[in-house]
């Protein structure tokens, strides 16, 4: 019998430290979650290990309040304040202090998103790019975008932008690159825009107006795309600054007109050259021979007239000329048989009695019996022109073909990565 209930009594003895046992671990164990959870609260709210990460995570979660549509799911993960794991969002050592991890960049292209861009974007300090293209961003650029110092890339083309010239980005010391286009930005472009040191920029497929500014040449660019707005005016002399830099002038359909500058002569790096679907007149400046490196010339639909000069014909790189839709009435040389230099060339809808598909000989004399004498037609400073001889004395022809965009899409939306 006591051997019983000594069994008994060890038995409960066993138990009752068993209960204790587990009751103090899982204290502990409770105890080590509210410290971790607590850590990493802590963590997210004061972060003093890496402020700028905390910065990026306080704008990174500004911006998903106000997405209010992701089809694809590009910023699901976007959650937690480790931001160097978000899609999209990619981190490299400060170029202050390479212990430090910072946001550098930010790609979104394609990703069909709809919102806006807060003003809270501006704590992203050490941002070196910004690739949003192809989504549905509305609204204005944030005027908070001055804070980034260090941004030497932006694109915001193909989305749903509105307002004038975002001239925020007019105070980036560091921006090289600039693409804007396919927008519905409107108004004038700043003339401080071509006193910064942009190497490429995209205005094209958005609601600008106004003259293309006197100082366009400041700038030492090799890439100006302004296609598709309605600057009007005539191209500025400056133009002949761009000398050193220039490779690509696309100005398709932006209702400029005069006579195109004997300066474009002078820019010689130019490979891409494109005035089509304007109101330009009088002849092919002769200065154009000169342009070695030029691959493509489009001169269509516009009021050119004279002669087609057998040494733009020749030029050793040039790959594809195009000057259908003008009112020149010879070809010189080369110029008529130049698929024998394997040359892709238009010359519809001019008066070259010997080609077909002209226009009628009504139609050319409207025009030749009016012949514009650019040395004559001066280009002011507003962008506008005007004669220094007695009215007249030059005819000016008016636009007379309507304003019609190319039959095929001349700048299609970006698909860079």
């Amino acid at each position: 019998m006591a051997s019983t209930s000594s069994s008994f009594i060890t038995l409960v003895l066993f138990l009752f430290f068993l209960h204790l046992s587990c009751f103090f671990n899982n204290l502990n164990a409770k105890n080590t979650v509210t410290k971790n959870h607590n850590h990493r609260h802590q963590h997210a709210k004061n972060p003093s290990s890496n402020p700028r990460l905390y910065h990026a995570f306080l704008a990174l979660q500004a911006w998903k309040r106000v997405i209010y549509s992701d089809p694809n799911n590009f910023t699901t993960n976007w959650i937690g304040p480790s931001v160097c794991t978000y899609h999209g969002v990619y981190c490299a050592p400060s170029i202050d202090d390479p212990k430090v991890t910072v946001v550098a960049g930010i790609d979104l292209n394609f990703g069909d998103i709809a919102g806006f861009l807060p003003n809270e974007l501006g704590l992203l300090s050490d941002l070196a790019l910004i690739h949003l293209n192809s989504n549905r961003f509305c609204g204005i650029v944030p005027i908070s975008f001055n804070n980034l110092t260090r941004l030497y890339e932006l694109d915001l083309s193909n989305n749903r932008f509105v307002g004038p010239f975002p001239f925020a980005v007019l105070s980036l010391p560091s921006l090289k690159y600039l693409d804007i286009r396919y927008n519905e930005f409107e108004g004038p472009l700043p003339p401080q825009l071509f006193n910064k040191s942009f190497d490429a920029i995209f205005v094209n497929n958005n609601r600008f107006s106004g003259s293309i500014p006197s100082n366009l040449g400041q700038i030492k660019a090799s890439v100006l795309v302004f296609a598709n707005n309605k600057f009007g005016g005539c191209l500025p002399e400056s133009i002949v600054n761009f000398a050193d830099t220039l490779e690509e002038l696309v100005l398709i359909n932006t209702s400029i007109s005069g006579c195109l500058p004997q300066q474009v002569g002078s820019l010689y790096k130019l490979r891409v050259f494109d005035v089509s679907f304007n109101q330009i007149v009088g002849p092919i400046p002769y200065s154009l021979a000169g342009l070695s490196h030029l691959e493509q010339l489009n001169l269509a639909h516009n009021e050119m007239s004279g002669i087609v000069p057998s040494a733009v014909c020749e030029l050793p790189s040039l790959a594809n000329f195009t000057f259908s839709y003008n009112f020149f009435c010879e070809e010189e040389g080369i110029c008529q048989n130049l698929t024998s230099k394997r040359i892709v060339f238009d010359d519809r809808r001019n008066c070259l009695t010997e080609k077909p598909f002209q226009r009628s000989t009504k139609e050319c004399n409207a025009i030749l019996e009016h012949p514009v004498d650019c040395f004559e037609l001066c280009c002011l400073e507003d962008g506008g022109f005007r004669t220094n001889v007695t009215a007249g004395s030059v005819a000016i022809p008016t636009a007379s073909l309507p304003a019609a965009m190319p039959v095929s899409a001349p700048l299609l939306a970006p698909s860079y990565p």
